[in-house]
């Protein structure tokens, strides 16, 4: 038969944070926990099969802890009832009605001497009281109070006490016999260790809670007119989901978001796919105070690791006074592995925001969440994790679609990072503070009792002549007591010195870190450490002298050591100086102190991505630690981290600029609608900006062709085949080696980039890869670039500037100078060697005006872009010139010839080399070719002599072309096949329309029309 409990709701119980075990047999379940109240209200029902009237329902009340204890334990035992199940069937219709329980007090712990205050249950044989409700005549009285509870509490006690004998023995062979007869049947069978309803009871509080005729809105007025002196809860434990504040009043946004008529549920069910979505109407409670409450429920859509399952939300008002409202939702989702063992709970505040300058009122709302564990599991770090990302990707389609619908104001980050560090820098404690706090013990204490009281022994006491072997200046103890007494003053007095010692080791370790501004502009790092729990301790007393060091782009920072303590309480604000490039990770580490010359020990260590964490997640955040230590003790620390450019975009065209070198090519900005298109596709934060971007394939059984993605923190890649979307990208900070593969028959005929990244790094990016090496990196194939040398140059600079520390940065850059500069001008000494037959003179000329003039055209202006756009030269950008020697100035060149001047849209990527002579300049330009045939094969060299002529005006006297292959740089073996006939066939633009001295020409032609002086 089945067995209903009813847990109703409980008063003067001596915690606020509590929660019920039911437990049948050897069945058990438990309610929800209910926080910041001593008169708690569940309003559950559970359900139990029972074969045995002897049984009891036994109710334990405990009180909630955060910090599970020992054996996973989270909580302690206030008290028990316990309800005879018989006496429950002797009952009319079988059903006791709300009673008040004592809740006995516990045989041990710390509420023994308590008064533990009373439950108010009802336990029914008969069937659901949903169902009994409209026949028995006790749920539609109006109110149990106080005394006719308790006058129902003896007369159920009365009752019992007045069972006969011979009745209790009738009962138990009854029982016996139907054990006997159903001992083939399937009677031990058991539905789970408990049927609990997936919403609460309808049946409410003795027919108090009865739904209630009023709407929505006097609902809430009822609610405001009682809600005055009610606190405003605080953010749940799991972090901030959503903080925005709107331009609309804090009633009409709350209206919107939880009416009953409200369409913003259905239109975000549309647009995350939920369907049967249903939703009772609201019923207030006409206790004290008044409680708003519905249930909603719905199916969510199915994702790719987890088919459509039915989820329902019970609703309740926790605050509801005009102008502030808090909404506690608790989340059910029985269908999802391990269902049953959590519920997800959120809270919505709403509240006013600022005024704005015009007058309008704002409301400020604020999502917190975290998860509620009924079981114990091992797998409460992925069931986070998962209901972490899934709340993210649902509140993105609520933020977007509240947007939609009220305009938003700039976030209130800074104002509330101002407020944060000024609170925290009240907090701080001076060192007389924390000196008196370690210093005031009983080892001290009585080390400095047993001092004075020797130094007033010795005051007192006359000189004694030498006894025994003591001699002038030498008094030995002469007795066994004086020699305890001397060792126990001994080593009080070295435990004393060893504490001052560390103490003051401890001050001078905190260094200079901590309230430090940051200085410079770009990107400023602000962490506010405030706490940790549980920190584990290697020392005999239990204690450890935590601190914590943070590393951020190869910049360290540390706290102060916080002595004998597993708790500590640091309230420091740390900050890093502006960074040019924005930071990907923050890598933390807690140390235990050991001592200045002493290497310390590891408590445990955490690594924060700030491309995974929002804004708002990074506002507050507790973050678990890693290592064995750590993980034993379940350590943690509280966080609240700031990440701002205080230059803005121009923090951005500087690191772009810095880029171009590295490349040689110019970067510019893109839009911001292409930038947003970026963060979203990759689910980014908004600060991230997009650099470059490359059509390519991705290498693995079969070629998926995609686009490959680089902004100034991760690569990324996106494809999109017929519906499937594979995207994934991972840190430059990942990678560990970058290498170039020559064509092949399996590439297609293309070069392929491998992209091999550090051991254990970019996980989440593994079912992009084309395979894993026996040390677990992961190796990425990238290949069929539209321009591979750009696309792997660009990839290279960026990581080597990413990935490599400023020290081997330096070094490889001067390397590679050191290599090139010795190849270039080896092969252009030998080729200015060459005699005049050599160079192909292609075009020559006088030109009656200035010189300063012509060099316009090698200046890097708006008027050199022009004509070299109108010349035919797409996508043109030029460095700055910087001298490389005295007298001689360098900078890079880069272009691509339209169709018109080459079929094959060559990419042109040149070096241009400026020297001043006795008449003029001398220009030497190295041109390098792509995507022509046997581009690896030669350069191109031309040599732009300016002099003057005889006259008063410059002149250019001529212009020299030489096209050799392999004349310098081998780049193959099969250069020594190409002959001296096949230089003249070898054109870097053949099939063109277009010659090279043609184009020359147009280009001076341009020029001269831009200056008027044609002709």
């Amino acid at each position: 038969m089945r067995l209903y409990v009813y847990v109703l709701e409980a008063k003067g119980l001596p915690v606020k944070h509590s929660y019920v075990k039911v437990q049948v047999g050897k069945l058990k379940s438990k309610t929800r926990i209910v926080e910041r109240t001593n008169n708690p209200w569940w309003n559950e029902e559970f359900v139990f099969r029972v074969h045995d009237c002897e049984e009891e329902v036994i109710l334990s009340v405990y009180h909630h802890e955060d910090s599970p204890g020992l054996f996973g334990s989270s909580g302690e035992l206030l008290g028990r009832v316990k309800i005879p199940v018989w006496s429950v069937a002797d009952e009319d219709n079988r059903i006791l009605p709300p009673t008040w329980f004592s809740v006995g007090k516990p045989k041990a712990g710390k509420f023994i001497q308590k008064d533990c205050g009373k439950i108010l249950v009802s336990i029914s044989l008969h069937g659901s009281l949903q169902d009994t409700s409209s026949d028995n005549p006790l749920f539609p009285s109006s109110n149990v109070n106080s005394n006719q509870a308790e006058e129902e509490t003896d007369l159920a006690k009365s009752q019992g006490q007045k069972i006969h004998d011979g009745k209790h023995w009738m009962k138990a062979i009854a029982n016996r016999l139907e054990k006997i007869f159903a001992k083939h049947e399937d009677v031990l069978e058991t539905c789970a260790s408990s049927e609990v309803s997936g919403s609460p009871s309808d049946y409410e509080d003795c027919g108090e809670k009865q739904q209630s005729d009023y709407s929505f809105e006097e609902a809430i007025s009822m609610m405001q007119s009682r809600d005055g002196q009610k606190e405003f809860p605080e953010d749940l434990q799991g972090g901030i989901l959503f903080d925005q504040i709107y331009v609309v009043q804090p009633y009409d946004l709350n209206i919107y978001l939880f009416a009953p008529d409200s369409k913003f549920r259905r239109h975000l069910a549309n647009l995350e796919g939920t369907t049967d979505l249903e939703e009772e109407p609201w019923t207030l409670n006409k206790e004290d105070p008044p409680l708003l409450t519905r249930t909603v429920s719905y199916t969510k859509a199915a994702t790719k690791l987890i088919k459509a399952v039915k989820a329902s939300e019970q609703q309740s008002y926790l605050k509801a006074d005009g102008k502030n409202f808090a909404v506690f939702v608790e989340v059910s989702t029985p269908g999802v592995p391990y269902g049953n063992a959590f519920k997800v709970e959120l809270l919505y505040k709403i509240m006013p925001g600022p005024e704005e300058e015009s007058g309008e009122e704002s409301a400020r709302l604020i999502i917190s969440w975290r998860v509620n564990f009924h079981q114990n599991t091992m797998m409460r770090g992925m069931i986070e994790g998962g209901a972490r990302q899934g709340l993210k990707d649902s509140f993105y389609h609520f933020e977007n679609l509240l947007a939609q619908n009220f305009r938003t104001l700039d976030s209130a980050e800074s104002s509330e990072k101002d407020q944060i560090i000024a609170s925290l820098e009240n907090e701080q404690q001076s060192d007389w503070q924390l000196a008196i706090k370690y210093f005031c013990n009983f080892t001290v204490l009585s080390t400095i009792c047993m001092v004075v009281y020797v130094i007033i022994h010795i005051l007192l006491c006359k000189p004694s002549e030498p006894r025994g072997l003591e001699f002038l200046g030498i008094d030995l103890p002469d007795s066994l007591g004086e020699l305890v007494a001397c060792g126990i003053i001994t080593i009080q007095v070295e435990r004393v010195f060893y504490m001052a010692s560390r103490f003051v080791q401890a001050r001078l370790q905190r260094g200079s870190d901590h309230g430090v501004k940051a200085q410079g502009d770009g990107w400023i790092l602000t962490i506010a450490l405030i706490e940790a729990a549980n920190m584990a301790s290697l020392a005999s007393t239990g204690y450890s002298d935590p601190y914590v060091v943070f590393t951020c782009n190869g910049r360290t920072k540390m706290s102060s050591v916080k002595l004998q303590t597993c708790d500590p309480q640091w309230n420091e604000i740390v900050e890093f100086d502006a960074m040019e490039e924005p930071p990907s990770v923050l890598d933390v580490e807690v140390f235990d102190f050991d001592g200045p010359f002493d290497q310390a020990t590891s408590l445990g260590h955490a690594e924060i991505n700030f491309l995974k964490h929002t804004s708002t997640d990074l506002a507050d955040m507790w973050i678990f630690l890693e290592g064995k230590l750590a993980q034993s003790a379940q350590s943690k620390l509280h966080l609240r981290i700031f990440l701002d450019n205080n230059n803005g975009v121009e923090t951005i065209k500087e690191y772009l600029t810095k880029m171009e070198k590295e490349v040689g090519k110019k970067l510019s900005l893109r839009s911001p609608h292409r930038n947003y298109t970026f963060q979203r596709l990759f689910k980014l934060p908004p600060d991230e900006f997009l650099i470059s971007d490359f059509a390519c394939s991705l290498k693995r059984k079969l070629p998926l062709q995609g686009r490959l993605f680089l902004s100034s923190r991760i690569v990324g890649f996106y494809a999109n085949l017929f519906g499937h979307k594979t995207r994934f990208f991972f840190l430059w900070e990942d990678i560990e080696d970058i290498q170039v593969l020559p064509p092949s028959f399996g590439s297609v005929g293309s070069p392929s980039l491998v992209i091999l990244l550090c051991k254990g790094r970019g996980m989440d990016a593994r079912h992009g890869a084309k395979s894993q090496d026996e040390e677990g990196r992961l190796k990425f194939h990238f290949q069929s670039f539209v321009s591979f040398n750009l696309a792997s140059r660009t990839i290279v600079a960026l990581w080597r500037t990413r990935a490599l520390t400023p020290e081997q940065t330096e070094q490889i850059a001067k390397e590679q100078h050191d290599q090139e500069s010795s190849t270039v001008l080896d092969d252009a000494a030998t080729i200015l060697d060459t005699e005049d037959a050599d160079m192909s003179k292609i075009y020559s000329a006088e030109l009656p005006i200035e010189m300063s003039s012509l060099m316009e055209l090698f200046g890097g202006g708006k008027k050199e872009y022009r004509i070299m756009e109108k010349s035919g030269c797409l996508n043109y950008s030029a460095t700055e010139w910087e001298p490389a020697k005295p007298g001689t100035f360098e900078r890079s060149v880069s272009y691509k010839f339209n169709r018109y001047v080459s079929i094959f849209g060559v990419e042109v990527t040149s070096t241009q080399q400026k020297v001043s002579t006795d008449d003029g300049w001398t220009v030497n330009e190295v041109m390098a070719l792509q995507n022509i045939p046997f581009e690896e094969f030669y350069r191109v060299r031309l040599t732009y002599q300016i002099e003057k002529s005889g006259h008063d005006h410059s002149s250019c006297k001529a212009l020299s072309l030489v096209i050799s292959a392999a004349a310098w740089r081998p780049l193959s073996t099969r250069q020594e096949s190409v002959n001296v006939e096949q230089r003249r066939e070898i054109s870097p633009y053949p099939m063109g329309s277009i010659s090279f001295k043609d184009q020359q020409e147009h280009q001076l032609k341009d020029w001269l029309r831009e200056t008027g002086q044609e002709g």
